[in-house]
């Protein structure tokens, strides 16, 4: 294999491929990257085994061939190459030369034989969807997955498709995300998958605001194709809680609230927390929500928040970063409608094609 490409452009395809490769990789050509020619471009790809990214990028091929490169080291190369054409030869046993501008560099890599093969995903129905509308469903979920890696069923993204309407939904237990949205034409069949959060986030990191996001569903993987860039990734195996029995009807006493006013009152209070005193508190009352926070040997706050409100009063306990996570998302909306249902009751802030839910805490 011998092609030149311009630092920038192989520069561009390292950054998109090169996340997800470890530098402890329990295999040894895992921790590397694959070159390979095709046409008049060079497809790079990467893998850890859960999830696969490939992109293509333009380059002059003076012979075609494959091999792999020690990833983190040929990224670091390229990034300190002086910026010009590079010249990149794999030679037969194995040794990589690249040419920069009055640089030379020699690597040692492993044989493509060695690396795992990207799935295919033939003759299946593939989805789109604007990468803007996707991006936004994305960030309005991706936060309320689980971290906890002893309910591994919750450290995903369901993702669910129905006729012309795409689901996106997160929970860790204690909280909940929905966004529902439509498709650009109608699919067939319906999917329901579980997105690992890694794959989540590489999928975010590469969308735009322009072009169109497709996916393809395997037996136990799912392809994404971001305009050229395809991200396979494996797929959580297991049953998603069934959702729609802990979300409530709608109150009919929303308390219409300011978006960032109730947000900095919330952050303000949060200053005090500690990890064993968590929990702020919300006192209702017809003009006005008050945030409060009392922490034993570190002090107290206390804060009104202007509300339009003809309900009862109560006093209800929150984890506040669970409103902090969300109310950051939709700062481009100016006011929200906030459901408090009881002290032992979910709060619920609903808005067009959106739900999120927040489980109280004692206080």
């Amino acid at each position: 294999m011998k092609i030149k490409v311009t630092k920038d452009n192989l520069l561009e395809g390292i950054q998109v491929v090169q996340n997800i490769v470890s530098a402890k990789a329990v295999l040894p050509i895992l921790s590397n990257m694959l070159l390979e020619t095709q046409k008049d471009m060079i497809r790079l790809n990467t893998t850890d085994l859960d999830i696969g990214i490939s992109c293509e990028i333009p380059v002059e091929k003076i012979e075609e061939g494959a091999i792999t490169i020690p990833a983190k080291r040929f990224s670091d190369i390229i990034r300190e190459s002086p910026s010009g054409d590079i010249l990149i030869s794999a030679k037969k046993n194995n040794q990589i030369d690249i040419e920069g501008n009055k640089c030379r560099f020699k690597l040692i890599g492993l044989p493509k034989d060695e690396f795992p093969k990207f799935p295919e995903f033939k003759d299946r129905e593939a989805v789109k969807i604007k990468q803007s509308v996707f991006k936004e469903m994305l960030r309005l979920t991706s936060f309320a997955v689980s971290h906890e890696e002893s309910r591994y069923i919750l450290n995903g993204l369901l993702l669910e498709i129905d006729q012309n309407n795409i689901r996106l939904v997160a929970t860790d237990g204690r909280r909940l995300a929905k966004i529902e949205k439509k498709l650009m034409s109608p699919v067939k069949k319906q999917i329901s998958v579980i997105i690992p959060l890694k794959a989540v986030q590489e999928i975010y990191r590469n969308l735009g605001d322009d072009g169109d996001i497709s996916f393809i569903p395997g037996t136990n993987q799912v392809l994404f194709d971001i305009e050229g860039v395809l991200i396979a990734t494996r797929i959580i195996e297991g049953d998603f809680p069934d959702y729609n029995q802990v979300i409530p009807n709608a109150s009919a006493q929303p308390i219409k609230i300011n978006t960032q006013e109730f947000l900095s009152a919330i952050r303000r209070a949060n200053l005090l927390a500690t990890p064993d005193f968590q929990a702020i508190k919300f006192e209702l009352f017809s003009n006005k929500l008050v945030v409060s926070k009392i922490t034993p040997d570190v002090g107290e706050s206390r804060e009104e928040v202007s509300i339009n409100y003809g309900g009862k009063e109560m006093v209800v306990g929150f984890n506040p970063q669970f409103f902090i996570d969300m109310l950051k998302t939709i700062n481009n909306e100016e006011s929200i409608n906030l459901e408090l249902l009881g002290p032992d009751k979910a709060a619920v802030i609903r808005l067009e094609e959106y739900l999120y839910l927040a489980l109280p805490m004692k206080i």
